[in-house]
């Protein structure tokens, strides 16, 4: 059974300012589902009767027509995969996009950025010997070097979730539901169902 990255990496802000462990992540869960969705849906045409089972997918050999997925059989993939999928990198470009407009007493460069501007300033400069000389362009900070990924992450997110929508439509005959209204719903019953999980045991005690 492939590995399906749909459980949450520990949130940390040095998760988030590892930028190669960041994007590593989005991808690896992007490659998983997303990516092969195509071949995730074929594997639910005839061999998982009972449900999303992700091993049936590695069995393919040859490709099969695109034919409807059951409703449940689609139910239970997007339940189980695509959704929490989903759900786990929202989860991760919310967390690190708070990271990148929070202060950040502890970044490393913040000194050598420090001397560097007071060496700007301390310049003469004399634009006519040297019209470029004026110019200086100050080291970015690891917070605006980690808005800008998020920013490109979530276009990117944006174009892979409408990308998959569409196949997802189209192999389970859903019509005129767009991927955020379905996701949010999902949401709200997720919601509901941690309310009532807990209102079931005092009940039972």
């Amino acid at each position: 059974m492939p590995d399906l990255p749909s459980s949450h990496p520990q949130l940390t802000p040095q998760f988030c300012f590892d930028t190669t462990t960041l994007r590593d992540f989005l991808r690896l869960s992007r490659a998983s589902i997303d990516d092969s969705i195509t071949q995730h849906l074929n594997g639910l045409v005839t061999p998982a009767r009972a449900g999303y089972d992700p091993s049936t997918s590695e069995q393919l050999t040859r490709p099969v027509r695109k034919r409807l997925v059951s409703p449940d059989a689609c139910d239970s993939f997007k339940t189980a995969a695509l959704f929490p999928s989903w759900e786990a990198r929202s989860k991760v470009l919310q967390y690190c996009a708070t990271v990148a407009t929070s202060p950040d007493p502890d970044d490393p460069e913040t000194p050598l950025r420090e001397a560097e501007s007071a060496t700007a300033r301390e310049r003469i400069i004399d634009e006519r010997l040297d019209p470029y000389s004026a110019r200086y362009f100050p080291r970015e900070a690891r917070t605006e070097v980690l808005a800008g990924i998020i920013r490109n992450e979530r276009g990117v997110e944006q174009i892979v979730r409408e990308r998959t929508w569409r196949v997802v439509s189209e192999r389970c005959g859903i019509s005129g539901e767009k991927w955020e209204e379905a996701f949010e719903r999902w949401h709200r019953r997720g919601r509901t169902s941690r309310i009532q999980e807990p209102q079931k045991k005092d009940q039972d005690r």
